[in-house]
């Protein structure tokens, strides 16, 4: 297999003229979204709406509106010069242990204790098929899924991720959205609640829940560090090839930077129709049965947001929907993670960028341990909902320094000729601004002890 991390001249391609022929290109963000629509969105979304109503819903919106900002500054950076998101990371001034920045090390821990959100779609997937399978116990079924993403991904490509990734988000975005539309049709629902959602406010309750859904909705930041990897895997970086001063290299960067906006857009559009449909049934549905997901009752509490909506009958698609969507994003998520802790290895000097054989010795052996390590965390804690919301609150505690990293690179690394206008670099403050200041103002209520 080729070294997709290897900018030969012999990779070089230009970029594809016309809207559709761009489309065909896209898969980076359907990659990023099937690992988006799954426990932040099923889980945490819902779960937030059975606790807090409408109420939240301009912060929802928020997230998933302002984070696709940042993700396209730090894609561009990589399509410009080829850099990983790692080490585009590692560029930022600061302390440094081992010869690797402070913010890859921030990366590194707050991944890691996102292994508790990744235990609990272990044991969201576990809980479906026990049910199901009542014969056989939840902690057989986590070892089943651990067992089979190893399969699946230890001699897996990019395309065998995209493919998978394609068919997750498609199919059960458009059952949860129909869900939601007929929800509208309820002889209970009216529009002035959502309506009155639209304006910022927090609530006295669910704010724990409330930072982690901030933290993993729209693009998390673990998602953030990931989409440049996928870039580069995808091969626009390598399409551009190595930065030259030419007219033809500025043109084939733009071309292929466009080409990474339709796909941001295109993914953009899908997680935050999902996202709004989750958090509305959540609150249309669990909010006005007061039923709140909890460790043991998790799937059959969620359960109503299709069965109240679609009939019955839905019982089985919501389960099958369930397990789709949540190991759908464990087989996203682990193929990433393998990959930017293998990144890191190499920042500390343990591999060279060259070195496409030793790169992928150090991917396995870190898919082994991204996977084997939630499973076990959820046999640990079991409590899905909590390991979730655990793993969000982390998250949303790294996406202010993530905003601020992609200004400090927009600002000072970024080839002069492929900045954005005025309008993007405004938007870049704004986003960066945003998250700081709902993310800090929510963690400091909840600390008070207002959640």
């Amino acid at each position: 297999m080729a070294d997709p991390y290897a900018l030969r001249p012999e990779d070089v391609e230009e970029p594809p003229f016309g809207f559709l022929a761009g489309l065909r290109r896209i898969g980076p963000g359907l990659v990023l979204a099937a690992s988006i629509v799954g426990s932040g969105e099923l889980i945490a979304t819902t779960t937030l709406g059975a606790q807090a109503g409408y109420s939240l819903l301009w912060m929802i919106l928020l997230s998933c509106a302002i984070k696709p900002v940042v993700q396209a500054e730090l894609g561009r950076y990589t399509v410009a010069t080829g850099e990983t998101g790692l080490e585009a990371l590692n560029r930022v001034p600061g302390p440094r242990a081992l010869g690797v920045g402070w913010i890859v090390w921030m990366w590194a821990l707050v991944t890691f204790m996102t292994f508790l959100q990744l235990g609990g779609m272990f044991g969201g997937v576990a809980q479906v098929m026990h049910l199901l399978v009542p014969g056989v116990p939840v902690g057989a079924w986590v070892a089943v899924f651990a067992a089979l993403t190893l399969a699946l991904l230890l001699g897996g490509a990019y395309e065998r991720v995209e493919r998978f990734a394609m068919v997750k988000v498609g199919v059960f975005t458009l059952i949860t959205v129909l869900a939601a539309v007929i929800l509208t049709r309820m002889p209970h629902f009216s529009w002035t609640a959502p309506l009155a959602g639209l304006w910022p406010n927090l609530p006295t309750t669910g704010l724990a829940t409330a930072v982690a859904v901030f933290g993993i909705t729209g693009v998390g930041a673990t998602e953030l560090v990931m989409y440049p990897y996928w870039c580069v895997e995808k091969g626009y970086a390598r399409y551009v090839g190595r930065r030259e001063e030419t007219a033809a290299w500025r043109t084939r960067a733009r071309g292929w930077i466009r080409v990474m906006h339709a796909d941001i857009a295109a993914s953009m559009i899908i997680y935050t129709f999902a996202t709004v449909a989750f958090y509305l049934l959540g609150a249309g549905i669990l909010h006005h049965r007061a039923a709140v997901p909890a460790a043991g009752d998790m799937i059959p509490t969620l359960s109503h947001i299709y069965t109240d909506t679609l009939g019955p009958w839905a019982l089985p698609v919501f389960y099958l929907g369930a397990v789709v969507t949540l190991y759908g994003t464990i087989f996203a998520a682990n193929a990433a993670h393998s990959r930017t802790y293998a990144d890191m290895c190499r920042l500390l000097g343990w591999f060279s960028r060259e070195d496409h054989e030793r790169r992928t010795v150090f991917r396995r052996r870190f898919l082994v341990f991204v996977t084997l390590g939630p499973a076990l965390l959820y046999l640990v804690f079991k409590s899905p909902v909590k390991m979730v919301v655990a793993g969000g609150i982390a998250q949303a505690a790294l996406l202010p320094v993530l905003g601020g990293a992609a200004l400090y690179l927009h600002h000072r690394r970024l080839p002069p000729e492929l900045a954005p206008g005025r309008w993007v670099t405004a938007g870049l403050w704004f986003a960066t601004l945003g998250m700081a200041a709902v993310t800090l103002y929510s963690l400091w209520i909840t600390l008070r002890g207002g959640a």
